[in-house]
This record gives structure tokens, C-alpha cells and sequence, in this order.
């Protein structure tokens, strides 16, 4: 779970909406495929697509202004950057490595967000190795506003669908995940709420504790 929260906060466009936590969902990995043998010309035996996707039907580039792959050294222009859907890259090669996935936003009051991802080429499945099964590596996570700015959560909660319909290479239903998590910001805002009020109430016990030692002053002076 990723969360994004900036502390500063300006006036119009950027003022931070306090007490607010919005969720967006994605899903990142890459899917490979075995040539079956070493290519003659460079030795890859894999072609590979990594990727970066929204869980839900919507367009990221609403709130996203750029996404960043960064390749192994030994690739050509080894840094991508793509600043529309979909978000993914397609090669060849021969080895695993980690990819650094950078996402931008649109409200650059926002911090861009790095993910690393390690690109699996390998599996022990037979199928796999016969090259009649892709090897999928994907993985779901969240990215947590908290406290957004007024741009930002206008963004956030005007989403467009895309077309066509985003699909993961797993087939795995991820909507006990995201409850889960909306559980769990659920319980942590109210958690919150209650230690504030408790912390307001030790403060004015506090004030009233004070108050009535200065007024005993007060009285032991003029006594």
C-alpha cells in the first residue's frame, strides 16, 4: 500500500482538503514468453511486456501525467517514459532484473511515486518452459491520497472509462483486497477522531487546571 501525503498547503487550487482519503487501485508485473531457444543474433530467449494499469475501468491519464520505466543499463534509452495508456513495455532479452516504475501526477503539488518491480522471465512450470505458457508476474496495490488538494481530489473523483475495458493477465479478482482496505482506512479514521477527542479533552482539563492555580495565586497575592 502506497501512501501520498504533503504536508504544505496553499491557497485556491492547492489548498489541501484535510481529512480526506481517496484510494485508487492498480495492478503492475510483466508477462514473458520463451522463444523456446537462444536467439542466434543476441542470445535473448524471452520477449516481455512490463506494465503498470488502473484495477478498475478508468483512465489513468486523468491524474497521471507521466509514467517512467527504468530498464537495465544494457538496454538502449534503458529510461521510458509514456504519458498516455497503456502504460506498459515490450522487449526482448535473457535476464531478470528490477524495473523502477515512477509515476507522475498532473498536480505536481503531488510527489511523483516509485515502485520497483523484479522482471521474472523464469518458472518451473513445464508448460512454461516449453513456451506454451506465458510466465505472468502481477501484482495489485494502492495508492493512498490522504489530505489531497483541491485540484488533485477533482481529479481524483471524476473518472473516465476507458476503451477498451483494461484486463489483468492473472484473472485474479482482487475486490476482497480493496475492501479490505477500505476497512482498514475505515477503522483508522475513527481510531483518529477518538484520540482527538480525547486529546481535546485532557487539554481543557489541563486549561481549567490552570486557570484555578492562577486564580490561587492570584488570591494568596492580594492575601
Amino acid at each position: 500500500r502506497i501512501y501520498l501525503c504533503i504536508i504544505m498547503a496553499e491557497e485556491g487550487g492547492n489548498a489541501r482538503r484535510k481529512g480526506i482519503t481517496l484510494v485508487k487501485s492498480i495492478v503492475y508485473g510483466n508477462v514473458a514468453r520463451y522463444f523456446g531457444k537462444k536467439r542466434e543474433e543476441d542470445g535473448h530467449t524471452h520477449a516481455w511486456t512490463c506494465y503498470l494499469r488502473p484495477f478498475k475501468n478508468e483512465d489513468l491519464s486523468v491524474y497521471v501525467k507521466k509514467i517512467q520505466f527504468k530498464l537495465h543499463e544494457s538496454y538502449s534509452n534503458h529510461i521510458r517514459v509514456l504519458t498516455k495508456p497503456p502504460y506498459e513495455i515490450s522487449e526482448t532479452g535473457w535476464g531478470e532484473f528490477e524495473v523502477v516504475i515512477k509515476i507522475f501526477f498532473v498536480d505536481t503539488a503531488e510527489k511523483p511515486l516509485t515502485i520497483y518491480h523484479l522482471l521474472k522471465l523464469f518458472q518451473n512450470d513445464p508448460a512454461v518452459i516449453a513456451g506454451k505458457r506465458n510466465v505472468v508476474s502481477e501484482h495489485y496495490d494502492e495508492m493512498v491520497f490522504t489530505d489531497p488538494t483541491n485540484t488533485m481530489y477533482r481529479l481524483l473523483t471524476t473518472p473516465k472509462v476507458m476503451v477498451p475495458a483494461i484486463r489483468h493477465e492473472m484473472g485474479i479478482d482482487y475486490k476482497d483486497a480493496e475492501e479490505r482496505t477500505l476497512a482498514s482506512l475505515t477503522a483508522a479514521q475513527r481510531k483518529i477522531k477518538i484520540e482527538i477527542h480525547d486529546l481535546s479533552d485532557r487539554l481543557k482539563v489541563s486549561r481549567e487546571a490552570i486557570q484555578k492555580l492562577k486564580e490561587q495565586l492570584e488570591h494568596a497575592e492580594e492575601g
